[in-house]
């Protein structure tokens, strides 16, 4: 029987160019040989806000400071076993200096080559998302990790 995990999703922005970590680095990683934002599973007791902030020191050595939630998206069966609700923020006020990561290479790289990278199908859709202001919840469809299907509702609700 599957369970819902949660987690989080950060996308650091700064002059047009976001933080990506290109995954090569754990053992047995699904996300292995991707480029994702940063973030992880929300730890009991914790609020995705909490969680965000913890993620995002943990991978990068960054604290950040006002994150904006942009979106939830459900991944349903995404690891062929567990249903994922991921929190999306994006971060434009940060301070500190990058770390090594222990999940891969962290390198700021310009929006405009974003969707150029090895992303899961479905990041290549949501990215686009970001730029807006309207909020969204989505749900991805994978099987065996190939991309099949999203919806979405943006909100306010167009008429």
């Amino acid at each position: 029987m599957s369970k819902r995990i949660q987690a989080t999703l950060c996308y650091l922005k700064k002059d047009g160019e976001t933080l990506m970590l290109h995954r090569v680095k754990k053992k047995n990683d699904i996300h292995e040989g991707r480029w994702n934002g940063l973030g992880g599973k929300i730890e009991d007791g914790e609020t995705p806000e909490e969680c965000v902030a913890r993620e995002v020191k943990e991978e990068s050595g960054l604290k950040i400071k006002n994150p904006i939630l942009k979106g939830i998206i459900n991944f349903p069966g995404f690891d062929d076993e567990n249903d994922w609700m991921v929190f999306l923020y994006t971060v434009s006020q940060f301070s500190g200096e990058l770390t090594d990561c222990k999940e891969g290479h962290l390198y700021w790289i310009p929006d405009h080559d974003l969707t150029s990278l090895r992303l899961w199908e479905g990041d290549k859709i949501f990215l686009k998302w970001l730029k807006q202001k309207r909020f969204f919840t989505a749900k991805f469809i994978y099987k065996k990790g190939e991309y099949k299907s999203h919806q979405v509702i943006f909100y306010p609700k167009d008429n």
